[in-house]
Order: C-alpha cells, then sequence, then structure tokens
C-alpha cells in the first residue's frame, strides 16, 4: 500500500464549486466573439484543460491566433468579474484541508487555469501561502501532460508513488497516470463520475469529505500493519 506525503488537487470542480461561471464565462466570450453557442455539456467536457487547448477544442475550425486571444481574454475578464465574490468551497473541503497539514500532508494545487486566475482565487478565499506550490497552465503544459505534476514532485522532493492527485476531469486523472501517481475521481465537479471510473482511479468520491475519511482509513491501516511486524 502506497504512503502518500503529497496531496495534489484540481481547483475548479474539485476544491470550489465554480464550474457554473466557468461555463457561464465561456459562453459570453464567444458570444461577444461572434462564435457559434456550445452547450454545457460540451464546455464542462473541456474543464481541466489549459484556456487556448479548450478554446481549439471547443471550436477545431478555429485558426484565427489573434480571435483565440481575444476569447482568451474576454473569457479571463468575465471570470474574474464573476470572482469578485469568490466561489464557495465545497463542503467538507476547508476543515479537511486543515487536517490534512495537522496531519503532516504537504498540500499542492494543479489546474488549467492561469496563473493570473489563480493567483486572484486565492486571494479571494484568503490562501495565497496556504499550499506548498500551485502550477497553472500557461506557466508549464496543459493537463494531461504530466510536466506539471513533475514540477511539483520536484519541488516537493517527492516520488510519484508518495503523491495523490484529486481531480473532477479526465485530464486531471490521465495527468496523474501519466506521472505514475494515484488519482481520486470526483463526482461533484464537471464531469459525471462514470465517465472518470473509466479512467480507472483508485478511488472515486461524491463528497470531499470521503476523501478524509479514505485517507484516515489507509493511515491506521499503515499503523497496524507497522505494529504488527515491530515497525
Amino acid at each position: 500500500m502506497r504512503d502518500y506525503r503529497l496531496l495534489i488537487f484540481d481547483w475548479d470542480g474539485t476544491l470550489v464549486d465554480s464550474i457554473q461561471r466557468i461555463v457561464d464565462s465561456m459562453r459570453l466570450a464567444a458570444e461577444t466573439c461572434g462564435l457559434p453557442c456550445r452547450d454545457d455539456a460540451a464546455i464542462r467536457g473541456i474543464i481541466g484543460l489549459g484556456l487556448p487547448e479548450a478554446i481549439r477544442t471547443l471550436y477545431p475550425e478555429l485558426d484565427d491566433l489573434a480571435l483565440i486571444e481575444r476569447v482568451r481574454r474576454l473569457y479571463g475578464e468575465h471570470y474574474l468579474a464573476f470572482e469578485a465574490r469568490p466561489s464557495r468551497l465545497f463542503d467538507g473541503v476547508a476543515e479537511s484541508l486543515e487536517a490534512f497539514r495537522a496531519e503532516g500532508y504537504r498540500l499542492a494545487v494543479a489546474t488549467g487555469k492561469t496563473r493570473r486566475g489563480l493567483d486572484a482565487v486565492l486571494a479571494g478565499q484568503g490562501w495565497q501561502d496556504y499550499f506548498d506550490v500551485t502550477r497553472c497552465a500557461d506557466e508549464t503544459a496543459s493537463k494531461p501532460d504530466p510536466r506539471m505534476l513533475h514540477e511539483i514532485l520536484e519541488h516537493c522532493g517527492v516520488v510519484p508513488e508518495e503523491a495523490l492527485m484529486v481531480g473532477d476531469s479526465v485530464f486531471d486523472l490521465r495527468m496523474a497516470h501519466r506521472a505514475g501517481m494515484d488519482a481520486v475521481a470526483v463526482g461533484y465537479g464537471a464531469q459525471p463520475l462514470a465517465l472518470l471510473r473509466e479512467e480507472k482511479p483508485c478511488l472515486a468520491i461524491e463528497s470531499f469529505g470521503e476523501l478524509r475519511a479514505w485517507l484516515g482509513q489507509r493511515r491506521q491501516w499503515s499503523l497496524r500493519e507497522m505494529n504488527a511486524y515491530g515497525g
């Protein structure tokens, strides 16, 4: 059984209830640029990717780099306007993260957001210095490329077997598997749990508190094994 030292979280749809704001922001940006509307399911399906990759996935016919950049910029403006009132944390997140820190876990964020966007929402939560390290898609490779996870592991001095990725999209889970680490799928975010289960996560949960309970059980099992073998 793996002994986790580092917990890495996606942001949108995993820690905070921001999915509808992402959908609305993307739709407003597209409409302003004269692009056809995409339905909620299509937009939810690209959440987790970096913004340029998300826009190209939604509009594969779009090859105008200036227009892609305009959609990206407008999306960011709309989203930050929505975040003037910070998205709420999902139930169980605040107390669970505090418990994880008290138990000695290192905490990190790996997100498809831009650095500007993540810094803004972290400030909105009062979490500017809360995590050991954070990585954003515009300063490394977009999910599901594992580069941001490799960078987090290097920063923390942790090997993949000692880290756990928690996310609500197939991009999170594929990124984790490509980095050689375990992954937890959360079913209350962008994508349905049935779809996420196809990526073979080590755990699938419907509430954040289930993660805390599961990690607590693993810690108890480890202690019992150590005691049984005189560790």
